[in-house]
């Protein structure tokens, strides 16, 4: 276990969560599955109750909480893209499999987590500041899921 691990609450589906991240994301993995060793007042003994996982190397735990602490956009994953192509593939796995859009590269995956595809060019012209942010900063905020191509049209003015 790593000194400093992003806990998140999931109301009995940790695990498949953690697989689905595993199957969508580099560099993320499912580690140990913890189960409950006895009967408990929210489940039964051998349901999961801890599952460790990375997302892009971030290491992370899933517990089965309950259904007390949904998910909020108060935490997110910002995961930078290279391309249209990688930002329309996270998308596309996060929203296609019963998550939801929301703004602005924003979009909310089946279990409630927030997840931020945001493209390098963006990142960089906020970065750069001036003119060149502001241009980038309007046109994303028209957006949903970020159009690299328009982006780049923002960025040259």
């Amino acid at each position: 276990m790593n000194k400093n691990t992003i806990c998140l609450w999931y109301n009995g589906d940790a695990e498949d969560a953690a697989r689905f991240y595993a199957e969508i994301f580099p560099n993320t993995r499912v580690g140990a599955v913890q189960r409950a060793p006895s009967d408990y007042p929210a489940g039964k003994q051998g349901d999961v109750i801890v599952v460790e996982f990375t997302v892009v190397g971030i290491p992370c735990i899933g517990l089965n909480g309950g259904p007390t602490f949904p998910q909020t956009e108060a935490f997110s994953f910002q995961i930078e893209t290279e391309d249209q192509a990688e930002t329309d593939r996270y998308w596309n796995a996060i929203v296609g499999h019963g998550g939801k859009e929301s703004e602005c590269g924003w979009c909310k995956d089946k279990w409630g987590v927030s997840w931020q595809i945001t493209p390098r060019t963006l990142n960089e012209a906020m970065s750069a500041g001036g003119a060149e942010a502001k241009r980038a900063f309007d046109a994303m905020m028209k957006m949903k899921k970020i159009d690299v191509a328009k982006i780049d049209a923002a960025r040259r003015g």
